[in-house]
């Protein structure tokens, strides 16, 4: 097989590498179409296949919505159905039909389930996708999430995200986290795109104006992940359970990546709406990434970018998960596009002769989730093949402006539109 990444991916304005870069799209998409599940869409394992009693998970359906809507507005066929069914699965069993929001699964109870803010950004950056896709109901659903993230979620006296609820909205949990803050400035941008209001990239602002310049510029320019109910640091959180998928003891090089990008889709957004942007958003971008790289990427001797850090920077969860390197050549992307520099273009080729080499699988199809410190397949985290948005993003992003959101780029590159000016 033609390695087409180490041919082109030198050049990562060509249309070589642009053209490799969809066909990985198209790919991942298919795979990700055996997903379905009456209830909505549920975890795949390695091979691509379901589980016969695999059920709905809000998480993964909403990220499928997400990612189908981006498929489809990149002119990919037989899309519609799939944005259709999610959509119909957040608007039914995933949804709370008492207390309104959404539970984890199509199997929660009502009473003992948590509602968290981590889910509900990527439920409202669905709709919102969904809505530019041009898919019925989809507004009117995007108006619920939206009241759901202002009337209970967001903290105005913070500047952020509460993290979580008991299903009838009492109990806000005495913990702030960095990763629902994280996804909820990826749909604020979003929100702001597709309401057209200034509010949601105020708000985004003063998420990573906290998260960020104030926290991770103190940590090495690694984010801090974990907070107290006053956003004082707790480092020994998780210690006991240091791989935990969503909150992991220590600070996580791949969000210092993702964060890096969306501080650069925020700086373009409130440029572009002639907004205040302050000079540290590319400031801190900057030194986001060469933080990542440093202390994450090829630090234990072999190659790839480790899970999770100590409060020292040392490695402690070794292995290497996917969505780390799609992030990881999103971010370098996004920083040589918009600084023109050529190390950025020099590690935007070393993350994907990684993925090419390491990650895609292209026996049984998709990517490695995980891999252990070998670069060998693991499932210490992440078993299976769950996740469509971060890869197929990764495929997108390095051919798309620096706009407020992946879809409304899209939508306005179909319209053959330039979505920086027009």
């Amino acid at each position: 097989m033609i390695d087409l990444t180490r041919t082109h991916a030198g050049s990562m304005a060509s249309v070589a590498h642009h053209q490799w870069l969809d066909e990985q799209g198209r790919t991942l998409i298919e795979f990700a179409k055996a997903a379905r599940v009456p209830q909505g869409f549920a975890c795949l394992d390695r091979f691509g296949h379901r589980a016969d009693d695999a059920c709905a998970d809000t998480v993964t359906t909403a990220r499928m919505v997400h990612s189908f809507a981006l498929a489809h507005l990149k002119g990919l066929p037989d899309c519609v159905q799939l944005i259709d069914h999610g959509l119909a699965a957040l608007a039914g069993p995933l949804r709370d039909a008492k207390h309104g929001g959404w539970f984890a699964t199509s199997t929660a109870h009502a009473g003992t389930a948590r509602k968290q803010a981590y889910l509900h950004a990527f439920v409202a950056l669905a709709f919102s996708s969904a809505v530019m896709a041009g898919r019925q109901g989809s507004a009117e659903l995007l108006g619920d999430a939206v009241q759901i993230l202002e009337d209970t979620f967001w903290s105005e006296d913070e500047g952020a995200l509460l993290e979580s609820f008991a299903s009838d909205w009492s109990d806000c949990e005495a913990y702030r986290g960095a990763n629902s803050n994280m996804h909820a400035t990826e749909a604020f941008l979003a929100l702001a795109d597709v309401l057209d209001e200034d509010v949601w990239l105020d708000r985004a602002l003063r998420i990573a104006e906290r998260v960020i310049h104030q926290h991770a510029a103190q940590s090495d320019y690694l984010p801090v992940e974990h907070f107290d109910g006053n956003w004082q640091p707790l480092p020994d959180y998780n210690r006991d359970n240091p791989a935990d998928q969503f909150r992991p003891f220590g600070k996580t090089p791949g969000h210092a990546f993702e964060w890096a990008r969306l501080l650069l889709h925020l700086e373009a957004a409130r440029t572009q709406r002639s907004l205040s942007t302050p000079a540290w958003l590319l400031e801190d971008a900057r030194q986001l990434f060469h933080s990542a790289c440093r202390y994450g990427w090829n630090v234990d001797g072999s190659s790839g970018i480790v899970y999770t850090l100590d409060e020292d920077n040392r490695p402690v969860v070794r292995e290497r998960l996917h969505w780390t390197l799609a992030e990881a050549s999103a971010a370098a992307a996004a920083l040589w596009q918009r600084t023109g520099e050529a190390q950025y273009q020099t590690w935007y080729t070393q993350f994907w002769d990684y993925i090419d080499l390491h990650l895609i699988d292209r026996q049984h199809g998709s990517w490695h989730h995980e891999l252990n410190p070998a670069n060998q397949p693991s499932a210490r985290i992440w078993p299976g093949k769950p996740d469509l948005y971060h890869a197929y993003q990764a495929t997108l992003l390095p051919r798309l402006p620096l706009a407020f959101s992946l879809a409304s780029a899209l939508e306005q590159q179909a319209r053959g539109q330039n979505p920086q000016t027009d």
